[in-house]
């Protein structure tokens, strides 16, 4: 690639490196077919990049696979994204550009304004439903950040993408094209990595709310606690249409990409992992587990003795905070969360049973076996009242 080797040749500054132009053959090809002649240059690229950095993570993300260190987080771009999880405001900032993005490419393809990933386009019916469920995902989410939903307009997947643009700093409209790097060139592809993407953020608010929370019950502010877990709550309650606007894609097109995605795999989630062990510590089989052993900076938090919910609200009532009022609104709440994240559980199980049925998972898991057995794992144990039945 010319702009590659001028960059090298011209002082390799990392302030005028050619993301658009790699980013571009990237998704011109899919990842998994990159010319390897391109790819050796990109390495080249990175041994005079510098150890840290903006250019450092994209580079080492777009060679996961000539690395063969391929996984979840590279194949989503997690560390591109930059998940604030304790600022509310720009978690959800994120979350719906993810969705308006999904929106407009959707749009794009079904007008002819876009070749990218040209295979399996869907029909103008599954794009409409597509455009109504998109919508319903982020009103929620806009509803959140004060701004009203475009329900009203002719096309309001088009005026929500132009309401998130015209609000758009430049480096969020960087990130979100740095974090499109399908491994084929199949059209639904594209939404299935920005609902990824989008569950990861709302799974990084769901520790930032749980940690608020254990904060809170170490203080013995039992009021802040619960309302830190009933937002949590309500995060995981109105992100549920993101799994009816992935359950539209075309099982076809999920096979065809899939074949191209060994190595990745959602087990690999570290925000998801961070919000079990901040619900309850994991007993030691489950820690043992490859799920704990594919995360291991949160086995190793956990393993230090990281705090959980559990644990704080056992040592509340120990110390005598937990007059019976209090009591029975931390079980309500812990509930009512726990409700929502096994009915999450049992949504993907669901999800994923439809689309890979018998079918091994693709992050050298046994697939829908693994998500059926993960489905009965306790969010709260019963001594700390906030198991759900």
């Amino acid at each position: 690639m010319r702009e590659l080797t001028n960059w090298l040749s011209g002082g390799a500054d990392p302030a005028t490196f050619p993301y658009d132009e790699v980013v571009a053959e990237f998704q011109r090809t899919g990842k998994h077919f990159v010319d390897k002649e391109l790819l050796a240059l990109l390495d080249q690229c990175r041994a005079v990049a510098g150890p840290a950095g903006l250019l450092r993570t994209f580079l080492d993300i777009v060679l996961d696979k000539w690395d063969s260190r391929y996984d979840y987080r590279t194949y989503l771009a997690l560390p591109l994204l930059r998940m604030p999880r304790q600022d509310r405001n720009a978690n959800d900032r994120l979350l719906v550009q993810l969705i308006a993005d999904a929106l407009a490419f959707e749009a794009a393809a079904e007008t002819g304004g876009t070749d990218l990933l040209p295979e399996q386009r869907p029909e103008p019916p599954l794009v409409t439903k597509r455009y109504r469920l998109g919508l319903r995902a982020a009103s929620p989410v806009l509803a959140r950040l004060g701004v009203p939903a475009p329900l009203g307009a002719p096309q309001p997947a088009a005026a929500l993408h132009a309401l998130v643009v015209a609000d758009q700093t430049p480096d969020e409209r960087r990130d979100l094209r740095l974090t499109m790097l399908p491994v084929y060139v199949v059209h639904d592809e594209y939404l299935f990595i920005r609902v990824l993407q989008a569950y990861e953020c709302t799974f990084a608010s769901l520790a930032a709310e749980l940690e608020s929370a254990v904060a809170a019950l170490a203080d013995g502010l039992v009021q802040p606690a619960a309302d830190h877990l009933g937002h949590a709550r309500d995060l995981l309650n109105q992100a549920a249409p993101l799994f009816s606007l992935i359950a539209t894609m075309q099982p076809d097109s999920f096979r065809t990409f899939r074949l191209y995605t060994e190595g990745a795999s959602a087990i690999q989630s570290r925000s998801y992992k961070l919000v079990e062990s901040l619900c309850r510590t994991p007993e030691v089989t489950r820690l043992e587990s490859p799920a704990f052993r594919s995360v291991p900076d949160i086995r190793e938090q956990v393993l230090a003795g990281q705090p959980s919910v559990e644990q704080a609200y056992r040592a509340a009532d120990r110390a005598g905070l937990l007059p019976a009022p209090d009591r029975h609104l931390l079980d309500e709440r812990m509930a009512d969360f726990a409700a929502a994240l096994l009915q999450w559980r049992q949504t993907h199980y669901r999800i994923a049973t439809r689309m890979l049925g018998t079918r091994t998972g693709t992050g050298y898991t046994e697939g829908t076996p693994y998500l059926a057995a993960a489905r009965s794992i306790p969010v709260f144990g019963p001594e700390s009242g906030g198991e759900a039945p």
